[in-house]
């Protein structure tokens, strides 16, 4: 199982964030953040927050996918209040689960 982040932040930032976020937990982030500085992997999502957009702030809705070994979305939680996230335990249940009764939400 792999973790991916997406972020509009350039390389730089992200690596902050990485050594940031290794001082804060013991050991490396097992994480891998991916920078989209023109954002278009999340306009192709279509997570971006239209609202931010209009000021000039090219960021996405806070988003998870759970996604198969066949490149299917078995699982999906967007929200647009950037505080809600899903819980681990939701993830972990979606990831757990077959596909066909995994629905997005």
């Amino acid at each position: 199982m792999e973790v991916l982040g997406v972020s509009v932040d350039p390389p730089d930032k992200i690596r902050t964030a990485l050594e940031k976020m290794e001082r804060k937990v013991p050991g490396p982030a097992n994480v891998i953040l991916l920078s989209d500085p023109d954002h278009a992997v999340i306009d192709r999502y279509g997570v971006l927050n239209e609202q931010a957009a209009a000021n000039q702030r090219f960021v996405p809705h806070p988003t998870t996918y759970v996604i198969g070994k066949d490149g299917k979305v078995t699982w999906k939680f967007t929200e647009v209040d950037y505080k809600v996230r899903p819980s681990n335990e939701a993830i972990l249940e979606a990831i757990r689960k077959p596909a066909s009764t995994s629905g997005p939400r």
